[in-house]
């Protein structure tokens, strides 16, 4: 029992839900018709290979896990499963999901997912250490789950695809620099380099997470002109927007933890409900 719930917890399971469900999103964004069954399946194949990429970060921060208070009682620090089984656990997460996502839809999408695999896994995570691109790093496979589920629906890479890669790719900033700057001390502990250089918390980072806020209003438009959905949505994703951009000038302002905190959580908001938004003017 106590492993079962180890290898839960490698998983990252809300994270990981969270990346599986916008892959879902994408699909229904791609069918002609809605098929929730087949929706379903794409979560779940990309809820497992999110789940092995998450691993892998873990296996590689193992030691680093150990220095920050957030991560230092995760099954790897604490001893409670082996890097053996850990690996073997990745392996066997991964090649269910591609599995998943070859079989019932295409290679095409499964390959994707493979891409997105290796540049979390083995690129961004080794990065964290080292430089702040890592951030824009991580936001290529952060940003490709909707990309995935909408040619898991169509079998192709079009424009359509790449909008919905946009959206996420540019969300990724604000979230990543907001959550950088909430857990800074524990970061700083640990060696990673998530703000942007020069990597302090004061307004010239404050102003980058604006910048890259503000571009999310005119990306967020753009399902709208590629017929993807209707007015509704791209309204709702307008005032999401401008509300999200709002939380910004007020850590432009301030500069304060407790105005980056508000950031995330709202970053956290802004795009499920764009996301709903888009499917169900959709329907």
């Amino acid at each position: 029992m106590i492993k079962a719930r180890a290898y839960f917890q490698l998983i990252k399971f809300r994270l990981a839900l969270t990346v599986a469900f916008s892959s879902a999103i994408g699909y229904l964004l791609g069918v002609q018709a809605f098929d929730w069954g087949r929706a379903f399946l794409v979560l779940l194949g990309g809820l497992a290979v999110t789940g092995a990429a998450n691993t892998i970060n873990q296996i590689y921060e193992i030691d680093l896990d150990k220095l920050m208070k957030r991560t230092a009682k995760r099954p790897l620090p604490q001893g409670v499963l082996s890097i053996t089984e850990a690996w073997v656990f990745t392996f066997l997460m991964g090649a269910v999901g591609l599995a998943i996502l070859s079989y019932f839809f295409n290679p095409l999408a499964a390959a994707l997912s493979l891409i997105s695999l290796i540049l979390y896994g083995f690129i961004y995570t080794p990065l964290k250490t080292i430089s702040p691109i890592c951030v824009a790093v991580g936001a290529i496979p952060g940003g490709m789950p909707p990309l995935i589920g909408y040619v898991a629906a169509t079998g192709v890479l079009g424009p359509e695809a790449w909008v919905l890669f946009g959206i996420q790719f540019m969300w990724q900033f604000p979230h990543f620099w907001a959550i950088a700057w909430v857990l800074d001390d524990d970061y700083k502990a640990a060696g990673f380099k998530m703000l942007p250089s020069p990597g302090r918390k004061d307004l010239r980072t404050a102003f980058q997470i604006m910048t890259y806020t503000l571009v999310l209003i005119p990306l967020s438009l753009l399902p709208l002109q590629f017929n993807m959905a209707g007015k509704t949505s791209a309204l709702i994703s307008v005032v999401c927007g401008v509300l999200f951009l709002m939380q910004t000038f007020y850590l432009m302002r301030t500069c304060t933890k407790k105005a980056a905190m508000r950031i995330m959580f709202g970053s956290f908001l802004y795009l499920p409900i764009v996301q709903i938004a888009l499917v169900l003017d959709k329907m």
